[in-house]
């Protein structure tokens, strides 16, 4: 029997983290090393079982005769899909997980009994479990699929690097997800924001994100097609950016080898600059630049129309990835940040408005011609309303960058409304928009289970969000104008506990809002459900799709 020399590479490899995680396991100083190190060993031993198992099914089932992963140009290319089935199912499940621990925490702060007594279920340890689930776990399995997804299609090639290689990707991203969790309620942090995890960790997910980089520009150089569409163009900003920002940012040295805690390379105002320099651009090249590859691929192909402005979307990514990455400190106004700097940053965030509301144009008259499938469409609905938030959220964030506007608005809710309407209505709805076509894509599914659940998940998320951002806008103006009022002597006229006591039915209504759009997700997880469970059909292309339903 011929092992394949992906799937010996990947052996060796975790062959190596096996020896790592017992080599941690042996000498671990603290609980979160202890469980790391097993898990890293459980991890490998797991995976290369798997690794045996598929081997020894492919031989026992071998492929047909002429059989090649590496199509002739005018032949169907043969795709890797499992590959992009299993991030679509890790980030259904993970949007729940994220949701649920964010109504949780909405009402922890509403009602602090909700908080049990215990640490594990602390404010301030399920916080960064919410952020990071909803951003790296729902978001981040989202756009590694999708990517997989588009960079096959639109380069009309497998993956490179074979499937163990892509298996391992997959398998070590939810590894550090589960690893980062754990991390959290056992009280182990960086204590730095949409950065929490400890060095270690940081170390894991360093291997995974280079080897999907691999994957990824791997398979674009071997396309078969010689123009490089402009959504790989966005991803691929996204990944390689995200890259230098994770290490830029977690340059630490670790206490001991055998011990979680670290302390960062920089400290004070600098460690405070580069922070705000990763966090912003965490924003905008993993929540902005990889969700609009996703816009620029779904959007069009679920419209069945060619992208609006072509030379616009070019236009729109050089613009964005040169402005964007200097606008990080604009989060550090009236700091010990040198002026300039804040100046700098309020610059660059204001200029960012015009090519964010460039791509928001394209993407929406992409629609030209096709308006008429938002009634039809729930999906694309999705898709669009996305763009929309896009639009409102990047012209909501120049606003707040301003200094005079800062001053009020730094510190209060209205900075958790601004990041929820892009993360619910941007990042959310983009998502689901994308997984509404995909799965019956993904499946040979002739369409959805039900359009109608799929638009009863619309407005019922959608109002969700209504109530969210619009209390917290309330909450976060109040917050300000009461901090800095004064009495006629000069004197602070509120004292701080009586601004968290006026913010309680602003924080109900944003639970309601959390809940509404919670529930909107577990008919969207039914919904694919049942679209999974459902007889296979021979795939139909949007214009057949289109044909038949008027041909009914």
């Amino acid at each position: 029997m011929k092992i394949e020399a992906g799937d010996l590479a990947v052996g060796f490899l975790m062959a190596v983290l096996g020896l790592i995680g017992l080599f941690l396991l042996s000498g671990a100083a603290d609980i979160e090393m202890y469980v790391f190190g097993l898990a890293l060993a459980g991890f490998a031993v797991v995976f290369v079982f798997g690794l045996l198992r598929g081997h020894f099914d492919r031989h026992e089932h071998p492929a047909p005769a002429g059989y090649s992963e590496a199509p002739v140009y005018n032949e169907a290319p043969v795709y890797n899909e499992a590959i992009v089935k299993k991030f679509v199912i890790a980030s259904m499940f993970w949007g729940v997980v994220a949701f649920l621990v964010g109504v949780i925490l909405a009402a922890q702060l509403a009602w602090p009994w909700f908080n049990l007594g215990y640490s594990f279920t602390n404010f301030g340890r399920l916080r960064p479990v919410h952020t990071s689930a909803a951003i790296f776990a729902f978001g981040g399995s989202a756009l590694l699929g999708t990517s997989f997804h588009v960079v096959q299609r639109t380069c009309r090639a497998r993956l490179f690097g074979g499937e163990a290689l892509a298996n391992f990707i997959f398998w070590g991203y939810q590894f550090f997800i589960v690893m980062a969790a754990l991390s959290y309620v056992m009280g182990f942090s960086q204590g730095q924001e949409y950065a929490e995890p400890e060095w270690h960790l940081d170390l894991f997910l360093t291997l995974v994100w280079v080897l999907y980089a691999v994957v990824f520009l791997g398979t674009v150089v071997k396309r078969r097609e010689p123009h490089i569409y402009v959504a790989n163009w966005f991803f691929m900003a996204f990944i390689l950016t995200i890259a230098v920002l994770h290490l830029g940012n977690n340059l630490a040295m670790p206490v001991s080898l055998f011990t979680a805690k670290s302390y960062n390379v920089a400290a004070g105002v600098q460690n405070a600059m580069i922070q705000w320099w990763y966090g912003h651009n965490a924003v905008g090249f993993f929540l902005t630049a990889g969700f609009l590859g996703m816009m620029y691929y779904f959007i069009p192909k679920a419209a069945n129309r060619p992208v609006y402005s072509y030379r616009l979307s070019i236009v729109h990514f050089w613009s964005l990835v040169f402005m964007y990455i200097w606008a990080g400190p604009h989060h550090l106004h009236y700091t010990a940040l040198p002026e300039w700097t804040q100046t700098l940053g309020m610059a660059f965030s204001i200029m960012l408005w015009m090519p964010s509301w460039g791509g928001m144009i394209n993407g929406i008259m992409t629609l030209s011609g096709a308006w008429d499938r938002l009634r039809t469409d729930p999906g694309l609905r999705f898709s669009v309303t996305a763009v929309g938030f896009y639009g409102m959220a990047t012209f909501e964030g120049p606003v707040m960058s301003i200094r005079t506007v800062n001053a009020l608005s730094h510190y209060t809710d209205w900075g958790i409304g601004h990041v929820h309407s892009g993360a619910l209505g941007w990042v959310a709805f983009i998502t689901f928009g994308a997984f509404y076509y995909l799965v019956p894509v993904l499946w040979n599914r002739e369409g959805l289970y039900s359009t109608r659940l799929a638009a009863w998940h619309y407005w019922i998320a959608t109002l969700g969000i209504v109530f969210y951002i619009t209390a917290l806008w309330v909450a976060g103006i109040t917050q300000g104008l009461m901090w800095r009022a004064y009495d006629s002597f000069g004197f602070l006229q509120y004292s701080f506990a009586e601004s968290v006591n006026a913010m309680h039915p602003y924080y109900v209504i944003r639970l309601l809002g959390g809940l509404l759009f919670l529930s909107g997700m577990l008919l969207m997880v039914y919904n694919l459900i049942q679209t999974v469970r459902a007889p296979a059909t021979e795939r139909r292309t949007p214009n057949q799709a289109a044909s038949a339903a008027a041909g009914a």
